[in-house]
């Protein structure tokens, strides 16, 4: 963003209606004027009416021979209860190959299914049974499957647990993000509930357990605030070494909005919150146990870097080059990539950012077309880039809509 386009998005940041009221004029206004192209700093392998969603999970199997995705049969519009998504992975030279391995009941644009590598012979999808989420373990190479008794959102890097919350209080307060079936751990008519939170299920054993209730939650450095407010949490991850599980409470009562970080420990049973003020958005691990962030820090909107998982210690990244909220993954312990939204052009950028030097690199500049623009918080149906990257660093995946149709792309990392 510009010096203007900052000032006015820091006055309106807080109603989400206004901005979105804003941006859509802002943009009209630059579609009456000649645009240019996309632009790649590598040749992209496009496969079209294909995606695979969040930034927080790596798509790619250990040797790069496949990359999981879903692929579309409906054209733009929200997916009802009868549409199904197929899922499964592209291999073959430059993945040119589709294996189809199940399909889901239970998928939205931003998020899939949640589709993830369990090992390197299974993964893991969530759909729904007769009305019921639950999840399901696919075996890649024969097909087999067994179903874990409820939805997953995140799975631990040695396979054996996955994290969990209802999809319901999410779906209500964050429409596109859920799911179009309730759940028995939703409790809507409470606000903040002992009932129900931030789940593990131990996938081997399909056993679960709750973690933290939302009262826990709230409870923990509790903000005046909080009191009037729709409590949930999303956005789970774990560290690299499993022992933690950061996520995202959110508190919310009409405009206002609120965010913060969390991080559990599992092992001392400790409970860590950013210190940040009110907005955090993404975010991303890498092996050294640090997070980076785009978050409200002592009243700037920024990418910060938590150098632990206490959030104790911390510094802005690329500031202000990149002062612009976006999808982070890292590629290494020092680089990570993310994302823009669409500009005034309605362009997005992908950048390579070095989290210690600051240093910037500019890797993709998307056209994302009008068409993709969601109408209201009920037709929720755009396309971030969502960049993920391979454990070895040699491969980015990210969704786009540059060839007017929702595609997987892939481009080669140094």
């Amino acid at each position: 963003m510009n010096a203007l386009e900052s000032f006015v998005y820091n006055h309106v940041k807080n109603n989400y209606i206004v901005k979105t009221m804003l941006r859509n004029a802002y943009q009209g206004f630059f579609d009456l004027l000649p645009n240019y192209e996309s632009r790649f700093e590598k040749d992209i392998v496009v496969r079209e009416d294909s995606f695979f969603g969040f930034h927080d999970s790596d798509p790619f199997s250990r040797d790069c021979s496949k990359t999981l995705a879903y692929r579309l049969h409906i054209p733009l519009r929200m997916p009802g209860k009868s549409d199904l998504l197929d899922v499964g992975y592209w291999t073959g030279a430059d993945f040119s190959e589709w294996v189809k391995v199940g399909e889901s009941g239970a998928w939205n644009y931003h998020k899939g299914c949640r589709l993830q590598w369990v090992d390197e012979a299974h993964c893991i999808y969530n759909t729904q049974h007769d009305g019921t989420l639950v999840a399901e373990v696919a075996n890649v190479e024969t097909g087999q499957k067994r179903t874990v008794s409820w939805p997953i959102d995140t799975v631990s890097y040695d396979g054996c647990y996955a994290t969990t919350f209802s999809y319901e209080r999410l779906q209500h307060e964050m429409p596109g993000y859920g799911y179009l079936y309730g759940d028995e751990d939703a409790y809507m008519k409470e606000s903040v509930s002992e009932k129900t939170g931030l789940f593990l299920i131990d996938l081997k054993g399909n056993r679960r357990e709750l973690l933290l209730s939302l009262k826990q939650i709230a409870d923990f450095r509790h903000e005046p605030d909080m009191d009037t407010c729709f409590h949930f949490v999303t956005h789970t991850e774990f560290s690299y070494d499993n022992r933690y599980i950061a996520f995202l409470h959110r508190w919310y009562r009409g405009t206002s909005r609120n965010t913060r970080l969390l991080v559990f420990d599992r092992v001392s049973r400790q409970l860590y919150a950013s210190p940040t003020s009110g907005m955090v958005s993404h975010y991303a691990w890498n092996r050294l146990g640090g997070i980076v962030a785009y978050c409200r820090m002592e009243g700037k909107d920024s990418h910060v870097y938590f150098a632990q998982p206490e959030m104790k210690e911390w510094k802005r990244c690329a500031y202000p080059r990149i002062n612009c909220d976006g999808h982070q993954h890292f590629v290494d312990d020092d680089w990570f990539l993310v994302d823009t939204y669409p500009d005034k052009w309605r362009h997005c950028k992908l950048y390579k950012v070095n989290r210690k030097t600051d240093e910037v690199v500019l890797l993709a500049d998307v056209k994302s077309p009008k068409q993709f623009v969601p109408k209201d918080q009920d037709h929720w149906w755009k396309c971030d880039l969502h960049p993920r990257v391979s454990a070895d660093g040699r491969w980015v995946s990210f969704d786009s809509v540059h060839t007017g149709k929702r595609s997987l792309c892939l481009m080669a990392l140094d």
